[in-house]
């Protein structure tokens, strides 16, 4: 069987490539890291793109706004997010959808892993 090849290769593309046409668990994609926050993006087209995140435990991102809706799917830990001030926890398995261009923010209350899809058109 061929291996899948980007058209238009770049280097981010050819990262990405290694995971086309495979059966991936996504939470084993990015590592935690001590201290901060780590991400690699598995996808990323004009509609939108597909990101893991890890955050090690008391980590987060401050409030803030998209221009696009954001799905947001625990991969594992907890962690608890604020939605137009509304404060939800979750845990693995869990999915929140902020909507475009309103204010929301994360933070850790476990070490966890999200997967973060934008929708852009």
């Amino acid at each position: 069987m061929a291996e899948y090849k980007p058209e238009h290769p770049d280097t981010h593309d050819q990262r990405r490539a290694e995971l086309y046409a495979k059966v991936l668990s996504l939470k084993d994609l990015v590592e935690y890291s001590e201290g901060t926050v780590s991400s690699r993006m598995i996808a990323n087209r004009k509609a939108g793109s597909i990101t893991i995140f890890s955050f090690d435990e008391n980590e987060g991102l401050s409030e803030h706004t998209a221009p696009y809706d954001a799905v947001v799917t625990i991969l594992d830990g907890e962690c608890e997010v604020w939605v137009a001030g509304q404060t939800y926890q979750m845990k693995e398995g869990e999915t929140i959808i902020f909507p475009a261009n309103v204010p929301h923010a994360l933070s850790a209350l476990t070490r966890f892993k999200m997967s973060l899809t934008m929708i852009r058109e």
